[in-house]
């Protein structure tokens, strides 16, 4: 990528939430080279295979299926295709056309559409997956293959900026008002929908994005550490001083209203859970600092202190076929060595195909309620309702009471 390519997508949409929360990080990550990784190349052979339906679909109806299953052939040669990923390429088309198909007229449907939202954020664009355009109202979707981290649309900064930047390139055509932000996330099983309106994004542009915008352009602005150093994959993550600083102060804790340390043992609940909000990022922050160090030590590179060491390893059979076949040949019965246990369910999706998976397997599947986990109050989630216990059941007021005679 050239510098001027750098230049221009230094304030892209997929990466707003960190620009906009800790705007210099935007040029200090100029400083690291272009990296990709297994999980981001196989998201861009299902968005092409994305394109493709789509495309055959809505842009090019006439497209001969040949044509058609020779381009899809093409990608499942891919080494990162798996044929789950046919299935959920499907899922975020039939959403699409969910949309499409409520509207009386066909709607005008763009397919990988660059945006620009320049005028908020210098220089600044991004592509959208799909926008559907009809009347007043603007449907932009964005289709995210990954499992790791659920996305939601609400108020989400890069379906945000997608639609300022539909807004300004079809604003001559269309006088679009409701917004509708649609993230497919398909192996979350989330799809996330945000209804918003042409002004209030227009305000946020304006009053939110445009300060920050010309901060991160400049390298300017003060860092911050927050979910987006590690969820965005900031490129500068483990080395950043910022980052360094806030979590080692942690060292020095100190009660927050009078700055010294508490004169008792142990923490109280209050204390305990400040020291836990304030360490959050922690964890994040030393697992890429290790992933960091480790990347230099195996590049032949020195790194003060540490070093490489062979790790810990298990014992394998080189050949369990024939030393299993040995065993048997002594004496011993062949049943001794083997068990019957079934594949788990993500192991299944990937050997059935699509028909099969919504015909036959998916009347067996269902998702049961997770377990409680921690997490802060500004989670969007809602509050675990715990179950009542036997004591609150039927005790106190519930509690069984003998009639007595009067």
């Amino acid at each position: 990528m050239s510098a001027e390519e750098r230049a221009h997508a230094l304030l892209g949409a997929s990466s707003a939430e960190k620009w906009l929360n800790c705007p210099p990080s935007a040029r200090l990550e100029e400083t690291f080279p272009e990296t990709t990784s297994e999980y981001a190349e196989e998201g861009t052979l299902a968005h092409n295979i994305c394109e493709l339906k789509l495309r055959k679909l809505f842009i090019e109806p006439g497209m001969p299926e040949r044509t058609f299953k020779t381009r899809l052939n093409k990608l499942k040669k891919d080494p990162l295709y798996q044929d789950e990923m046919d299935r959920y390429t499907d899922e975020y088309v039939e959403y699409i056309q969910k949309i499409a198909y409520a509207y009386p007229t066909p709607p005008y449907i763009a397919i990988e559409k660059r945006v620009d939202y320049g005028h908020v954020a210098p220089e600044g664009f991004g592509t959208s997956d799909c926008i559907i355009l009809s009347g007043t109202e603007c449907h932009v979707i964005d289709f995210k293959y990954g499992k790791g981290i659920p996305k939601s649309s609400e108020g989400n900064p890069q379906m945000c900026l997608y639609a300022i930047g539909v807004m300004a390139a079809y604003k001559l055509i269309y006088p679009i008002d409701r917004i509708y932000l649609h993230i497919v996330q398909p192996r979350t099983g989330n799809p996330s929908t945000w209804e918003t309106n042409a002004n209030e994004l227009a305000v946020w542009g304006e009053v939110f994005v445009k300060p920050r915008a010309g901060l991160a352009f400049k390298g300017e602005g003060d860092f911050c550490q927050g979910k987006w150093c590690d969820d965005c994959f900031c490129a500068a993550g483990a080395l950043c001083r910022h980052r360094k600083d806030e979590n080692m102060a942690l060292e020095r804790y100190t009660d927050p209203i009078t700055g010294e340390y508490p004169d008792v043992s142990l923490l109280s609940l209050a204390e305990a859970a400040l020291v836990l909000g304030a360490a959050q990022n922690l964890a994040a922050w030393v697992k890429k600092l290790e992933r960091h160090i480790l990347a230099e030590l195996l590049a032949g590179n020195e790194v003060p202190g540490w070093k490489l060491v062979e790790g810990r390893s298990n014992r394998v059979i080189t050949d369990i076929d024939a030393a299993f076949a040995a065993l048997t040949e002594a004496g011993y019965k062949k049943a001794l060595f083997y068990e019957k246990v079934p594949i788990t369910l993500t192991q299944a999706e990937q050997l059935i195909n699509r028909d099969d998976y919504k015909n036959i397997l998916a009347k067996w599947i269902e998702k049961p309620a997770g377990k409680p986990t921690l997490a802060p109050e500004s989670d969007k989630r809602p509050a675990y309702q715990l179950k009542p216990t036997a004591e609150e059941d039927f005790g106190g007021d519930n509690a069984y009471k003998e009639e007595t005679a009067c």
